[in-house]
């Protein structure tokens, strides 16, 4: 059934789809063209607004999640949170460039860790390129550690990537078995990552920077959005031992928290709404239709057969094998898809736990090497447009082909080698 003439339009639309996303020909947003791909499938008839439907209500706890990350970055960012944080961030470097690099990768490490690398794409990103310009430097070798750190930290915890939950879906281990399999592979991936990244932009950070700035007063909505942002970090771990999902009291906290400043300031809501980033959520309704549609083709059943094989023919070796294969896969379809589709092969193919390990670590890593291998880096560029700066996909490619291998290779021999 995979030859069919119908199965092959699909593959080629939502290839071509990708691409767009990838390619962004005539410099249209992301968004149009993840959606385009939906909109000539249904025009087609090759996917009926019923099934397109459904599929993308099934991304409901994921848009959910990122409106609340949204929202709170919206919020802490008017109420001047991330200038003040900027200022403490340029006053702790001491005029080092190398420390302030350090320092925010370690801010990101623990943001990504405890709020998603969602969370470190869409609240720290406007920090740190506060920060770079309060120390008078080049922001962008800064601001590629939000990228970065944002996927190599992102398998500390359940709750570091929703493609984590979306992987293991209802079987999401418990926490103390999480960090046996993980914790070693996480801190290995975190230094590989930090090291390479040192490396290929070191030579762009200067000899000196700013040393001192002025702490801004931090005003009362401000604190009561440093106060969300921390009780939201509670919440989230709090539901995910408990195995809820997490895109209800994500939503939830962002919209107290936004509810909570405008009406100590009586000010109406439009002005926060309107500096969200809305135009994400289409774009990951879009890429959960194409999925739907590649698996209506017969794909996860072929995928579940190859895995098989792989397995029962290399069963030491397979689960590298599959791992590195999902990490590619992520630079090709974007790693939620790809996540979406693992886990329905994972459903059909009864795989080992080492092996399900392994796919885990290429999902969240393998985004490392292109610029739209993660939802977490398509927020990060959205952010840092909106800041004047640009990474197209050329350039942050010949970084990632540095950064990401080291740190697939270290973190999948953790894991299969030692970790147990």
């Amino acid at each position: 059934m995979l030859a069919t003439g119908p199965h092959i339009i699909v593959w080629a639309i939502c290839a071509l789809a990708t691409a767009g996303v990838i390619v962004r020909p005539l410099r249209w947003p992301e968004a149009i063209w993840a959606c385009l791909g939906p909109l000539l499938l249904m025009s087609l008839r090759l996917v009926t607004p019923a099934a397109a439907g459904a599929a993308a209500l099934r991304g409901l706890d994921v848009y959910l999640f990122l409106a609340g990350m949204m929202l709170l970055s919206e919020t802490a960012r008017r109420e001047g949170l991330f200038d003040f944080v900027a200022a403490a961030a340029v006053n702790h470097a001491a005029g080092d460039p190398r420390r302030l690099f350090l320092l925010i990768y370690g801010v990101g490490a623990a943001i990504t860790a405890f709020l998603s690398n969602d969370a470190t794409a869409v609240v720290l990103t406007p920090a740190v390129y506060a920060a770079a310009r309060k120390a008078e430097v080049d922001p962008l070798p800064f601001l590629l550690i939000c990228a970065f750190v944002a996927n190599a930290a992102s398998f500390v915890l359940p709750i570091s990537n929703p493609a984590n939950l979306v992987l293991y879906g209802d079987h999401t281990p418990p926490l103390l078995r999480w960090l046996a399999s993980f914790a070693l592979p996480s801190i290995l991936s975190i230094g590989a990552t930090y090291g390479m990244l040192r490396w290929t932009e070191g030579r762009r950070l200067p000899q000196l920077c700013r040393r001192e700035a002025t702490l801004p007063p931090l005003p009362a909505g401000a604190w009561t959005a440093l106060i969300g942002i921390a009780l939201t970090a509670v919440v989230l771990m709090t539901v995910s031992a408990l195995n809820i999902p997490l895109g209800a009291p994500t939503c939830l906290m962002g919209l107290l928290t936004t509810a909570v400043v405008l009406v100590r300031r009586r000010e109406g809501p439009w002005a926060t709404l309107k500096g969200v980033s809305w135009s994400i959520l289409p774009l990951v309704a879009g890429l959960f239709v194409m999925v739907q549609a590649l698996q209506d083709t017969g794909v996860i059943a072929a995928l579940a057969r190859l895995v098989s094989t792989v397995l029962r023919q290399a069963p030491a070796t397979g689960p590298w094998a599959l791992g590195g294969m999902l990490a590619v896969a992520c630079n090709l379809m974007n790693n939620l898809p790809a996540g979406l589709i693992a886990s329905s092969t994972i459903a059909q193919a009864h795989p080992s736990g080492r092996a399900v390990d392994a796919l885990l670590i290429g999902v969240d890593l393998g985004p490392n090497l292109s610029v739209t291998g993660s939802l977490a880096t398509i927020l990060w560029l959205t952010a840092i447009r909106r800041e004047g700066e640009a990474v197209g996909f050329w350039r942050f490619l010949r970084i990632g082909a540095l950064v990401m291998p080291p740190a697939l290779l270290t973190a999948l021999a953790a894991r299969l080698l030692w970790a147990r």
